[in-house]
């Protein structure tokens, strides 16, 4: 897999951690750089060591499913960025100003679940998985950050664009990891 194709990847799946960074900062009153690198770190760690944790449970399984695994790989980000672009118009994303142990823990479980998937499907792939885990981590922290501060300044009005190009991406990644297996990309 490319550098291009992973900065995309980590940019798509930080999209919701992104949008839910615009939330926090629509809602912490007197926004501080604390509340932006709290987010940061929470988003950005754990959307690093779930692609980490999925790759893992790949690797044990890889004999098993190698003849169809680029279907396995499609159909995850498939299902990963259909299910981005459905969140982007759920409309009940309210969001709280609290930056506790147990908000900040389930947030970044949630907004990370995907990348486990993903993480299983660079264990099909040719990834250098460490340089992956890096980039996503990297990405996600720095976008959070950036989500805080647009929230707290711009508003919600970019929450939903990001969240369906970010789908729209991970389902073209997979159209093509499919496509270069069947032969009709070379």
């Amino acid at each position: 897999m490319s550098t291009a194709e992973l900065i995309l990847i980590a940019i798509s799946l930080s999209m919701d951690a992104f949008a839910v960074s615009i939330c926090k900062g629509l809602a912490i009153k007197d926004l501080k750089f604390s509340h932006a690198l709290t987010v940061a770190i929470y988003f950005g760690l754990f959307q690093a060591l779930m692609p980490l944790i999925g790759y893992l449970i790949g690797v044990n399984f890889i004999t098993l499913i190698e003849s169809f695994d680029h279907w396995i790989a499609f159909f995850l980000l498939a299902a990963i960025g259909a299910m981005m672009i459905k969140e982007a118009f759920d409309e009940d994303d309210e969001a709280s100003s609290s930056l506790s142990f147990k908000t900040m823990i389930v947030l970044a479980v949630a907004t990370s679940i995907d990348a486990l998937a993903v993480g299983v499907s660079f264990a099909l792939l040719d990834v250098n998985i460490i340089y992956a885990v890096l980039l996503i981590g990297i990405t996600t922290f720095t976008l959070s950050a950036i989500g805080v501060r647009f929230g707290s300044a711009l508003g919600s009005r970019f929450r939903r664009k990001a969240e369906i190009a970010g789908g729209a991406v991970l389902i073209l990644i997979g159209l093509k990891i499919l496509l270069e297996h069947l032969g009709f990309l070379s």
